[in-house]
């Protein structure tokens, strides 16, 4: 498989030493790296990854993972392997996103899934926290200025943004990408670029997500430099792709 697209650029280690290029690893060898990385949910259990006997409900997935750290997981998918990816290099996200769902599953009086849950869902499929050392840029973000974002403020955004893909869904799509796929935007205001700072911010962030609505749409391959076409501004004109606000 090819990982050179930007968005696995934060989990380059982990995929070196599991050999993701190679092949999917086993069961085993994603437990070997997530013992050694002493990987843990938020009541402090080691994570495990195991094949489940069936498909679980979400409920039942989130619930599973938060009383015994085991997190189901298909080692024939790419899809699940990306998740495991996900929970050994952004630890602490993982296991508050897996908290909170525990803690909105608490208030939900049927099977429906809340706007809560909803919101962390998305995020946990297709997130992507947006870290700015300048808050005016995230705003274009928001605002669906495409051509002024990633084109006028180009620089500005080489230097004071850093685009981190923590979706595994995304990170799966990443593996093939093409123009459409969209990520669901985390803003981080901080001095600090670096996505081990950033994971302290998104955790704390969380706790102010409440629907899905406040978790703005990026056309990732739009990033500068994450599409070679990106090149030339006539690439943010494609409003199929870049789509205009409503």
């Amino acid at each position: 498989m090819n990982f050179d697209h930007p968005a696995f650029s934060p989990y380059r280690e982990l995929i070196d030493a599991l050999d993701l290029a190679r092949a999917r690893p086993s069961l085993d060898d994603l437990n070997a790296q997530a013992d050694a990385l002493d990987t843990r949910n938020a009541r402090d259990l080691p994570v495990r990854f195991f094949a489940p006997d069936g498909r679980l409900s979400a409920r039942d997935y989130e619930t599973h993972i938060l009383h015994t750290g085991q997190v189901p997981t298909r080692a024939d998918t790419w899809h699940d392997v990306l998740n495991a990816l996900v929970w050994m290099r952004f630890p602490r996200f993982k296991a508050a996103l897996n908290a909170a769902h525990g803690e909105a599953l608490a208030t939900e009086i049927d099977s429906r899934r809340g706007r809560r849950r909803d919101a962390l869902t998305v995020l946990d499929e297709s997130g992507v926290w947006v870290i700015s050392r300048d808050p005016a840029l995230p705003e274009l973000l928001v605002g669906r200025a495409w051509h002024a974002l990633f084109w006028e403020a180009r620089s500005r955004v080489e230097t004071e943004m850093r685009f981190v893909v923590v979706g595994h869904a995304l990170l799966e799509k990443a593996l093939a990408p093409y123009p459409s796929m969209t990520g669901k935007c985390l803003t981080l205001i901080s001095d600090s670029l670096d996505p081990n700072a950033g994971e302290a911010r998104a955790v704390t962030a969380l706790g102010a997500v409440d629907t899905p609505r406040q978790l703005a749409p990026l056309p990732v391959q739009g990033i500068p430099g994450w599409d070679a076409a990106n090149a030339q501004a006539s690439y943010y004109a494609n409003q199929e792709v870049f789509r205009p606000p409503r």
